[in-house]
């Protein structure tokens, strides 16, 4: 596996290639934006340059369309007066000193009680995962059922911490949502879990993948944009 890059424009787009007995140049951009290049084995490198730089504003726009899903949360301090997300609405965040540990949360504000305030962080991350685990199961659910007739459904649903992506689907058929989310509004949500199961039909996202995401939900790009704006 070798590495290279193209200059296009002042942008420079490196990409990992390889070789493989094939016809014609395969080009693949992952989830963490990085792009892979498949090429005959007889394809010399200015050739295959000539090629990834024909491709270079789709590599551009894909790679675009995948920092949808890399979280962008705000530096918070957690401390009383600041403003947290649940479900896509301001909370105001309460901190109160008492003799035990939890968190609740009624009207406009998420209340932390605490024995000691260097655990707010903490207390408040657990509260949204074990919130996430809860709402995620629930939404997740219909949509489930309703891609059944695609003759898939995850093997599992994990809640599980990603730096760089919203949702993930494993080659096992695992779906895996990043407990961040629970911040976002519910049709948001919605648009990262329907994302996933479209993977369970079509691997890479390609055109047919698309237009199966649209079939399942036509304003997907309202709420992608939502999402991008939301916790930018």
């Amino acid at each position: 596996m070798a590495g290279d890059f193209i200059q296009f424009g002042s942008k420079q787009i490196d990409f990992h290639l390889s070789y493989s007995d094939r016809k014609s140049l395969g080009i693949t951009i992952s989830p963490d934006m990085e792009v892979w290049v498949k090429a005959p084995i007889d394809a010399t490198i200015d050739k295959i340059k000539t090629k990834v730089k024909l491709r270079a504003a789709w590599i551009i726009k894909q790679q675009g369309f995948f920092l949808s899903f890399h979280p962008k949360t705000p530096v918070r301090k957690y401390v009383s007066g600041e403003t947290h997300l649940y479900l896509g609405r301001q909370y105001l965040l309460r901190v109160t000193l008492a003799q035990k540990n939890e968190v609740k949360y009624k009207g406009r504000e998420i209340e932390v009680v605490t024995k000691d305030k260097k655990n707010v962080q903490e207390l408040l991350k657990q509260w949204y995962r074990d919130k996430a685990k809860e709402k995620f199961a629930a939404i997740a659910e219909p949509l489930i059922q309703r891609f059944k007739k695609y003759n898939v459904a995850p093997k599992e649903l994990i809640i599980q911490e990603m730096p760089t992506r919203w949702g993930s689907c494993t080659t096992k058929g695992k779906i895996i949502l990043n407990p961040e989310l629970i911040k976002a509004p519910k049709h948001c949500i919605e648009y990262v879990i329907i994302h996933e199961l479209c993977h369970l039909v079509h691997r890479d996202h390609t055109q047919k993948f698309i237009a199966l995401q649209t079939k399942e939900m036509p304003d997907w790009e309202k709420w992608k944009g939502k999402l991008e704006m939301l916790l930018a």
